[in-house]
């Protein structure tokens, strides 16, 4: 079985947008995160922006293959699982991840029911990832080719062969170029350059 090696993300935040029921006003925001550093300040933002709101319910993901997953919902004082497993559950049905999605509501003196409150903090999850650019990356490994200049046309004519793509390269009398390959070739492009004479090549990243 081929392992999957992209993923979907967005790439900036959305706008904001509005859910309504029954004059309880839901504020849907989705943002691109890959820490619970970067998931703190924008909920401290948040609650900045909307502080005479009641309730500040999110979901977030992080990880790019899905056994890496880590993911959190919080349904910050609503009944158990009314809001955060709804949110998270639009992060599911929309397949992204290093996402968080936060929906704040505002109380309109109504009580709405655990079936309308997961309705309504599930439509503004939904409504915040529609207004968001949503795009799908690879997860790529980096590699160091180290070699003697010599041997650059070799080295050189495997990268253009290959079409690998080259992030950094120091070429002098000691040669060292910085490539980036999908995790799904990464195993074969290794072995081609370990195997040659006077060139190695080291994995940079985990």
């Amino acid at each position: 079985m081929e392992q999957t090696d992209s993923y979907k993300t967005i790439t900036k935040a959305s706008p904001e947008v509005l859910f309504k029921d029954r004059n309880s006003k839901f504020f849907g925001y989705a943002f691109p995160v890959s820490s619970e550093d970067e998931v703190k300040a924008h909920l401290d933002h948040l609650k900045k922006q909307h502080h005479q709101a009641r309730h500040w319910c999110y979901a977030y993901q992080f990880g790019m293959l899905e056994r890496d997953y880590v993911f959190r919902a919080n349904d910050d004082g609503e009944p158990g699982n009314s809001a955060g497993m709804p949110i998270y559950g639009q992060i599911q049905s929309f397949e992204v991840t290093n996402v968080l999605i936060v929906v704040v509501r505002y109380f309109g003196g109504t009580k709405l029911g655990v079936g309308g409150l997961i309705n309504a903090y599930r439509t503004g999850a939904q409504l915040a990832l529609e207004a968001s650019k949503i795009v799908t990356r690879t997860v790529n490994i980096d590699f160091a080719i180290t070699f003697d200049y010599k041997h650059m046309n070799t080295v050189m004519r495997i990268i253009k062969e290959k079409q690998l793509n080259i992030i950094d390269q120091t070429l002098e009398l000691s040669c060292e170029i910085i490539i980036s390959v999908r995790l799904k070739d990464a195993d074969a492009i290794f072995k081609i350059f370990d195997t040659l004479y006077e060139i190695n090549i080291k994995k940079l990243n985990d």
